[in-house]
Formats: structure tokens, C-alpha cells, sequence
């Protein structure tokens, strides 16, 4: 308590931790992964909050927010910029403007949480006890929130430590409550005194233990034969994809690498592999590819640009071409570089923002494909961030198939931080996956969400694995986030309710 009265005294010097708190957060993840930050970041945040007024306890958040997503999603500026076409200071305005509204979920929260505190006359323990069920509600909206922003959750990191049981239990937000239940246990140690210090510190332990014992049970099983896949990492950069010059290149080298790999049972390519869509290449060079790759029992799966010609709308989509023709169209588009929301009222960025096939439609299927006779559950760059929309095509789909453009990001964090979301996912679901990106970071992953094997960054390159077929179901793939997220509300409404009668 000492502490927080020390603490109290110099508001400005709090307000800089919270800062750097937020700041250190991204450093818990892909590719730096000191994993200890995702606990001792939150509980430095968690102590800052305790006390504080709603207006101070807001403040702190939005520092937090800034540094976090300041550091954390950086990489966008290098989208907007240099591969956007937008000239450096409107680049650098709108990452700028990114930031600060991410920056106002964890405001918001702080904020909100101290008022509820001070409206229902809340003990310091009982503020220790709402804290991570506020931190998870957060987290929770902003997955969904204006399309959703789900990166940079406290349970992405715990992929591979002691608390990563939670993940397919409970999923990533399940695994983001451990966490914050965790940290605010730090939090008490040092707030609290006696038998309560000693409760936190017990309950931090049996979080921990519990991870540890639900980390040994195996949810899915082995189904079927072991499978051959090679993914083609062209390594185009993407100043050059689309220009004309670079058309019958980019085929040839297609081409040359998977002819090189006949008789895998399976070849990926990467999202949009080919600058142009299906139809223009179908005809003449597509189908006969996989016709003479089928002679050799290999199945080949495409990222590619469909045309709908009976309005002619554009999509996104994975192709594969095995015994017939399927196809999954993109569902969950990216705003502002798939789609404009808001075009009447935003539609003046396209004209400083020039990014190619950036009007597309949305998909309405089910994420599966047909491949090898295994239903394979299919997402295509940003949609393998929603949990909740890679677990419907459960429990049907063997496996996974991810394809990506991280080409977008440049030399960056984000390609490590999108790996580290692909790991989640084969956690999450019990289900290897195949993941194919233009220029990296291509990799296998296995059903427990370790990296079986993966490319260099930046380099031509055929990734050749073998993966296995699962069948089974996790509890998160049967349930979703709603109980951790029903759970949240629950505590918030039983709380309130229990001080109002007082």
C-alpha cells in the first residue's frame, strides 16, 4: 500500500509507466516472445488503475493504448506507404490516427472500471477481482467491434508456455482471462497484505497449474494417412507484382516449381499467387497444370482473384483444383484494402491510398474445401485472426490451409506476428495447418500449435512437410468465446447486483 501512496503522490510519473507499459507489451509476442511481459505489462497497468479516478484511470489507459499499439502495429505505416502509394506524412497520419482510436478501447476500459468501482463502492480486493473480467470484455469487443481488431490479445503469447492449455479450452480469450487473472494476482502482492496476499498468490499458482494439466489432455486425435505438402514461396516483392512486365515471370516460376514437386499429395500456393483472375488464366495454363499435376496425385490449391460474371464482382478467394473444381470466397475483408466502408462518406482515401483489387465482394460459404478426399478448413490472410470464424468449419475440416500476402507488411513485425496468430489457431482447433505466404513466413504447424517446419523469410523457396489429419473436437471449437465472454458479464452483473441490495 505503500506504494500506491507513493504512487499517488506523483500522478505525471504514473502516467509515464502506463505508457511504458503498453510500450514493452509487443515485445511479449512474435518475433521477440519475451512471454512474461504479456502478465507483467497488464499487472503494472492493473496496479495504475487501482484508485485512480475514472478520468485519471481513462488517461492511463489511453497511454497504455498508444504505446501498445504504437509499437505493436507500426507495420502499418509500411502498408500505407510503401506499398499503399500514399506519400510519407498522409502515410504516417493515418497510422497516427489507427493508434489513437485502438488506443481508446483500453482508455474506455480503465475508465469505466473505475467508475464502476467508485459507483458500487468496491473493497480493493473486489477491484482485483473485477479487473480481468473487464480486461477480457475488452479484448472480446474489440475482436468484433467496426469488423474487428483482434490482434495483440494477451492469449496469443501463452501458445507455448504453462498457461497455453487454456487455449483450446477456452480459446484465446479464455487464455487472455488466465492471463489477466494471473496479473492482477501480481497486482495483490504487492496492494494486498496477509491472508489475502497469500489467496493471491495461491490463486496465481493453481491458474498455472491448471494450464499445465490441461495442456497434457489431447482433445483431437490422428485420423487417416500422413500427408506430403509443398508450399511454393515465390518471394515476389510487391512493388513488382502487378506490373505488366512481371505477368509471364511469375507464371513461369509457378510453374517450374510445382512441375519440380509432382507426386506430393498436396501443393499450396499463396494468396492472390497470380495477378490476374481465375478466368483470365483458367483455360490456359491452370487446368492444365493440375491436370498434369493430378496424373501424379497431386492435388494443387490456389490463392486467387475470382470474377463473378454475372454481376461482375470480385473476390478473393482459394481454389482447389484436386478431382473438380472448389471454391472459397474471402468473408472477412479488410477495411479500407479489400473494401471502403463508409464509400460516400470515406470514399475520398481511395484517391491518396491506391492499393490493386481493393473493391472485392464478400464471400457468404462455409470455410471448406474438398482436397486429397479430406474436408479442409480455408482462410485467406487476415480471417485466421477470428477465432471464431476458423472453428466453423470444425469439426468437419482434417486440417487447415492459410494463405497469405504478408508481402503488405514489408521487413516488419507483423509477418511474425501473423505466424504467431496461425499457431493459435492449430491450438485452438486441434488441427495442423498449411500456411503459404508470397514472401513469408511459410510454415507447417502442427495440431499442439509448434511450428513443424518453415521458410526463410524473403527468399524463392518450396517449403516440403508432411502434415497429419485430425478428427475431433476442442471445447473452444464446440463452444466459441461465449462462455468466457458470458462469464465476464455475469461477474459484472451479479456484482452490481449484490451491491445494489446493499
Amino acid at each position: 500500500m505503500r506504494l500506491m501512496e507513493w504512487l499517488a503522490r506523483r500522478p505525471r510519473l504514473g502516467d509515464f509507466l502506463a505508457l511504458g507499459a503498453g510500450a514493452v507489451l509487443p515485445l511479449a509476442f512474435a518475433p521477440v516472445e519475451w512471454r512474461v511481459l504479456s502478465i507483467l505489462s497488464p499487472a503494472l497497468l492493473f496496479l495504475l488503475w487501482l484508485g485512480a479516478t475514472p478520468r485519471r484511470a481513462f488517461w492511463r489507459g489511453y497511454l497504455f493504448g498508444l504505446g501498445q499499439f504504437g509499437v505493436g502495429v507500426s507495420w502499418v505505416y509500411n502498408s500505407i506507404h510503401l506499398f499503399g502509394n500514399a506519400v510519407a506524412p498522409l502515410a504516417g497520419l493515418f497510422t497516427a490516427l489507427f493508434v489513437a482510436f485502438l488506443a481508446l478501447y483500453p482508455a474506455v476500459t480503465g475508465g469505466l472500471l473505475a467508475r464502476f468501482g467508485r459507483r458500487f463502492r468496491l473493497s480493493m480486493p473486489a477491484m482485483l477481482a473485477v479487473l480481468p473480467f473487464g480486461w477480457v470484455l475488452y479484448e472480446w469487443v474489440r475482436g468484433w467491434l467496426f469488423t474487428g481488431f483482434p490482434w495483440l490479445l494477451l492469449g496469443h503469447p501463452q501458445v507455448d508456455t504453462w498457461l497455453g492449455g487454456y487455449v483450446p479450452t477456452l480459446g484465446t480469450y479464455g487464455a487472455s482471462l488466465a492471463v489477466a487473472l494471473v496479473a492482477t494476482a501480481l497486482a495483490g502482492l504487492v496492494v494486498l497484505a496477509g491472508r489475502a496476499r497469500w489467496l493471491a498468490l495461491g490463486s496465481a499458482a493453481i491458474l498455472v497449474m491448471g494450464g499445465m494439466l490441461l495442456s497434457s489432455v489431447q482433445w483431437t486425435r490422428p485420423a487417416g494417412d500422413v500427408l506430403t505438402v509443398s508450399i511454393v514461396q515465390p518471394s515476389i516483392a510487391q512493388e513488382d507484382k502487378w506490373r505488366r512486365e512481371q505477368f509471364q515471370p511469375t507464371l513461369d516460376v509457378y510453374e517450374k516449381l510445382t512441375r519440380a514437386h509432382f507426386g506430393r499429395d498436396l501443393i499450396v500456393w499463396p494468396e492472390s499467387a497470380i495477378p490476374a483472375t481465375f478466368g483470365q488464366v483458367a483455360e490456359d495454363y491452370l487446368l492444365p497444370l493440375a491436370a498434369d499435376a493430378r496424373a501424379h496425385g497431386t492435388a494443387l490449391v490456389t490463392g486467387i482473384f475470382v470474377r463473378d460474371p454475372t454481376d461482375g464482382t470480385y473476390y478473393n478467394s482459394l481454389v482447389a483444383l484436386d478431382r473438380g473444381i472448389d471454391v472459397y470466397d474471402k468473408r472477412h475483408l479488410v477495411p479500407f484494402g479489400e473494401y471502403t466502408p463508409l464509400r460516400g462518406l470515406l470514399g475520398w482515401i481511395d484517391r491518396y491510398v491506391v492499393i490493386p483489387m481493393s473493391d472485392l465482394g464478400r464471400g457468404t460459404g462455409r470455410p471448406l474445401l474438398s482436397v486429397n478426399g479430406y474436408p479442409v478448413g480455408a482462410s485467406i490472410c487476415y480471417e485466421d485472426a477470428f477465432g471464431e470464424e476458423v472453428i466453423e468449419a470444425l469439426p468437419e475440416a482434417a486440417y487447415l490451409i492459410n494463405v497469405s500476402n504478408d508481402a503488405w507488411f514489408g521487413d516488419s513485425l507483423a509477418p511474425w506476428q501473423h505466424l504467431e496468430l496461425a499457431r493459435v489457431r492449430s491450438l485452438e482447433t486441434g488441427r495442423w495447418m498449411v500456411r503459404a505466404t508470397n514472401t513469408g513466413v511459410s510454415a507447417v504447424i502442427d495440431a499442439r500449435g509448434r511450428i513443424a517446419a518453415i521458410s526463410p523469410q524473403f527468399e524463392l523457396h518450396v517449403l516440403n512437410a508432411e502434415i497429419q489429419p485430425y478428427v475431433g473436437v476442442t471445447p473452444y471449437a464446440r463452444w466459441g468465446n461465449w462462455p468466457v465472454a458470458g462469464m465476464a458479464i455475469l461477474v459484472f452483473v451479479l456484482l452490481a447486483g449484490m451491491r445494489w441490495r446493499r
